[in-house]
């Protein structure tokens, strides 16, 4: 299809199936109050960053087969696999071990919708009408329809679960309804990576994408801070919740920290790009900063059991999630040439996620020395990765004057 047919808005239709499928993936920060009374904290936060297990090798797999059969095809199947998982979580009859298989089910269609689906949104976001690209759109609209995925899933889950008789029913039903409308919508979407575009040019692509995994500034900047992204924000709707006692509102107010922290992360992506004209140093710095100012106000709230606390505390490492997220993208993309832009973000998407094991690290540290202790430790892990940003963009002094 040429960039002159391509609708202005066409982006819209990929970045549907991005939130979908990022709603029935985060809508369990809501539903797994549910559990907490037949499951331990442990097993709760093992299911809720379980799904990363399908989800990694899915992402670097299906960025390679978005690239020979199309984006179309790779998010449809996505989709389905994310009603799929949903559909077994709901007949698991709260079963450990069918929930877990549930959540492996949807981290493999969230693999196969997030990589390929940014893709997608970043070429017709290049592509409409002129042809005439906006400097990091693509990664500002993917970093929004997924984050508001993440965000609307959990919130709206949270007020099904808290007032809504069969929670676990209705919350899975409304997520399957929610896939039954947005395949029409993708299916109309054009594609952007036809199916012959891929095949002779494998070489190609995985030399330059191990260029790319080796440069100075993917080693130095996106390789440290990438796990942050959803180290900052799990550790807000996934370890807190559980931590900070929420008296008979668990599930709302479960599903209220998450908003608040996915929605701090909407909310500053516009600032993050502002900040990305000055320096594109400034809002993976600024992201870390506020990484570790959340993790030290995390644990001031555990150790005070503050709600007002709680709430701030969403706010700063939302923030450190939208910042990181959407200046992480925008540098992968612009690391990587159309070869290999889509296995660029998998590879991206599969770092973060790494920080689906934050908030089990800090239950099962936890109890060995204590969660206070845990998250200012934490701190200082995430001193060291803003440290290493220096390295990828190394602090110039100004020349004195008459030297």
């Amino acid at each position: 299809m040429t960039s002159a047919a391509v609708p202005r808005t066409a982006w819209r239709r990929p970045a549907a199936a991005v939130f979908t499928v990022g709603w029935g993936a985060n809508m369990f920060a809501s539903v797994l109050q549910v559990y907490r009374g037949d499951l331990s904290g442990s097993q709760v936060n093992a299911l809720f960053g379980a799904y990363a297990l399908g989800l990694i090798p899915a992402l670097l797999v299906m960025a390679r087969v978005s690239d020979r059969l199309g984006r179309r095809r790779v998010l449809l199947a996505a989709l389905v696999l994310s009603a799929l998982g949903s559909a077994v979580i709901l007949s698991s009859g709260g079963a450990f071990g069918t929930i877990l298989a549930g959540r492996i089910l949807v981290g493999v269609s969230a693999g196969g919708a997030f990589g390929p689906g940014t893709a997608w949104i970043k070429e017709l976001s290049d592509t409409a009408k002129t042809g005439k690209a906006t400097a990091g759109g693509g990664a500002r609209r993917s970093a929004v329809a997924l984050t508001a995925g993440f965000a609307v899933g959990p919130l709206l889950s949270g007020v099904i679960v808290q007032w809504l008789p069969s929670p676990q029913t209705a919350a899975y039903l409304v997520h399957i309804a929610l896939v039954a409308l947005t395949l029409p919508v993708v299916w109309r979407a054009p594609e952007s990576a036809p199916p012959a575009a891929g095949r002779g040019s494998r070489p190609a692509r995985s030399g330059g994408l191990m260029k790319v995994l080796i440069s100075r500034l993917f080693l130095t900047a996106v390789l440290p801070t990438a796990p942050w992204v959803f180290g900052a924000a799990t550790v807000s709707l996934a370890a807190l919740p559980v931590l900070v006692p929420l008296g008979g509102y668990g599930a709302a107010g479960g599903g209220v920290v998450a908003a608040v922290t996915l929605g701090s992360g909407i909310a500053v992506q516009p600032w993050a790009r502002r900040l990305a004209r000055r320096s594109t140093a400034v809002p993976f710095r600024t992201g870390m900063a506020a990484v570790i100012a959340g993790l030290l106000a995390a644990a001031l709230t555990v150790a005070t059991g503050s709600l007002v606390l709680l709430l701030a505390t969403a706010v700063v490492l939302g923030s450190a999630y939208g910042l990181l997220l959407v200046s992480g993208l925008q540098l992968a993309e612009s690391l990587a040439g159309p070869q290999v832009v889509s296995l660029v973000i998998a590879v991206f998407y599969s770092l973060t996620y790494v920080g689906f094991a934050f908030p089990v690290l800090v239950q099962v540290l936890g109890n060995l020395w204590s969660p206070v202790a845990v998250l200012v430790a934490g701190s200082a892990l995430a001193v060291a990765a803003l440290a290493t940003t220096l390295i990828a963009w190394p602090v110039r002094r100004a020349p004195r004057a008459g030297a």
